[in-house]
């Protein structure tokens, strides 16, 4: 879909250029923001790294299964559907903690896995359960206490105080995260959004008739 929509402003531009006679400014600005994206992905190779290496050595050494035996009551109150031994619960303690920390590239590989063993606890596989469904409302509006992406872009393009947005942005994220939750525990419960139980009802329904 974001292909699409890349295409489509990129035709729109190359459109609205040529109807104002702008067509050389539009190749120019597109060389010259090819050239700014490159220096800011190169700038972040560095903060990346150090990152990945570490949930690397947090997966390897164990410390993941320890970290979320700590969390266990947390876990056991948003994903009580999940065993807490799960290799699911690694995981997405692996992939909340890179978003804790900005890393949102880091965190992707993390929020594959996690996906890809709570399907397996999944009954319906064709529909998101109600363990998916919250890990991707955190994922989604995870808290970040370090934006060391944000504060990356910023040093390359030469901020001058490039941690100011820490405060502002553990705000954001703990207003997005607390409405996120509220959000998926409420609508869960709901038969609309919940097809579990829905089909539990139909099920039970059918065995009095009978």
């Amino acid at each position: 879909m974001l292909n699409y929509v890349w295409l489509a402003l990129m035709a729109i531009s190359i459109v609205v250029g040529a109807i104002n006679d702008k067509l050389p400014e539009v190749t120019k600005a597109a060389f010259e923001m090819a050239e700014v994206s490159v220096k800011i992905a190169i700038g972040l190779i560095g903060i990346m790294a150090l990152w990945l290496g570490i949930m690397k050595i947090a997966e390897e050494s164990g410390l993941d299964r320890i970290l979320a035996r700590l969390i266990r009551p947390l876990s056991r109150r948003l994903f009580p559907d999940v065993p807490s031994e799960h290799p699911a619960m690694a995981a997405i303690l692996l992939n909340l903690s890179a978003n804790w920390l900005g890393l949102s590239n880091a965190a992707t590989p993390f929020g594959l896995k996690a996906m890809e063993e709570l399907q397996k606890l999944n009954k319906q596989k064709e529909v998101a359960s109600n363990a998916m469904v919250t890990f991707l409302a955190l994922n989604t509006a995870a808290i970040t206490l370090i934006p060391a992406t944000i504060i990356g872009v910023r040093i390359s393009l030469d901020s001058q105080n490039p941690q100011e947005i820490i405060g502002t942005t553990i705000v954001a994220g703990l207003c997005a995260t607390v409405t996120a939750i509220i959000a998926a525990k409420l609508l869960q419960r709901l038969p609309l959004f919940n097809r579990e139980i829905t089909q539990e009802s139909a099920t039970a329904e059918g065995d009095r008739h009978e």
